[in-house]
């Protein structure tokens, strides 16, 4: 079964040379001036078996796509580029939330082609550990049970190990949502207040994923499996995580590459949105976004955590 690999950002880089161990894989990539050596993935040069293409057309001849985008991207280039993709098996890996449709990447997907079968890969992964071989665990979410069985033989590896559930919807949340705490738990070690506060600010985000999961129809034990609460512990304890390193960022008062993408700012504006509409209490997503907005100081933020009303665990 052919696969191709839409966008040669270090994630999608990454899957390709993993992927690549089995098989032929074509990489597809606006700009592919730099050959066999991605700058977005430095130290790797790409396996022979590796086809790197900028021609769209050609990728898209592959039965398995995988979109390697970011999940602000993924709407537009669906927008352009649905006719080519309908019909197809499509795996998602952008982990957030569209800020303009407050979806998924599924939903997205499922829209745009209503013939294809949709996946969403997700789950505690850094591109530089997958590019290097390490062992690594991943959730393969598909409502098709039967496809998504076909998918989990023909996207794992000796190294890449992949567990398959039906739940897309909790899947995918907690691959986004885990982006925002990290960006909490950044902020907490950015402004010198300690491992016990980030220990407090990750559990309590933890209990916001999960209620706003299962508020979306997710099950609860997803999020604690891989695509929840593994993804979650490894971005908000690693500074390999573009969100982690972005909240150290905000919480040191410190500037950051503007042009690193970072899928939790986005995502904690859209999960903002989406609590308020579905009245569902979200203080650590709501800090994120105020934070990211400039609407508040790291002061100020700190406080309204601490000053909300006593309850119960």
């Amino acid at each position: 079964m052919s696969i191709a690999i839409l966008g040669a950002g270090a994630f999608g880089t990454a899957l390709a040379v993993a992927l690549a161990a089995r098989g032929p894989v074509t990489l597809w990539a606006r700009d592919t001036s730099w050959g066999r050596d991605n700058p977005r993935l430095p130290g790797v040069t790409l396996p022979d078996a590796i086809h790197v293409t900028d021609d769209l057309g050609d990728a898209a001849r592959a039965n398995t796509l995988l979109l390697a985008l970011p999940a602000q991207a993924l709407g537009g280039f669906l927008a352009g580029h649905a006719v080519l993709l309908d019909g197809k098996r499509l795996v998602s890996t952008a982990k957030g939330i569209d800020l303009s449709k407050l979806t998924g990447p599924s939903a997205l997907l499922a829209d745009a082609c209503p013939q294809a079968t949709v996946a969403v890969l997700t789950g505690p992964s850094f591109a530089a550990d997958i590019a290097r071989g390490l062992p690594t665990a991943l959730t393969l979410a598909c409502a098709d049970g039967d496809a998504g069985k076909a998918l989990q033989h023909t996207l794992s590896t000796p190294v890449l190990r992949l567990y398959r559930t039906t739940d897309v919807t909790g899947a995918e949340l907690g691959g986004a949502l885990k982006n925002v705490i990290a960006i909490a738990a950044g902020v907490v070690i950015g402004a010198g207040l300690g491992d016990s506060a980030r220990a407090a600010i990750v559990t309590r985000g933890f209990a916001e994923m999960t209620r706003l999961a299962a508020r979306l129809g997710a099950r609860p034990e997803t999020l604690t499996g891989l695509s929840g609460l593994g993804d979650l512990t490894l971005t908000c304890t690693s500074a390999q995580s573009r969100n982690f390193r972005y909240g150290q960022a905000l919480g040191s008062e410190q500037p950051f590459d503007s042009a690193t993408t970072v899928e939790g700012a986005a995502t904690a504006r859209a999960v903002a949105a989406l609590s308020r509409r579905l009245g569902c209490d979200m203080p650590v997503a709501a800090m994120v976004a105020a934070l990211a907005e400039g609407r508040v100081s790291v002061d100020n933020a700190a406080e309204m955590l601490m000053t909300r009303p006593l309850k119960e665990e």
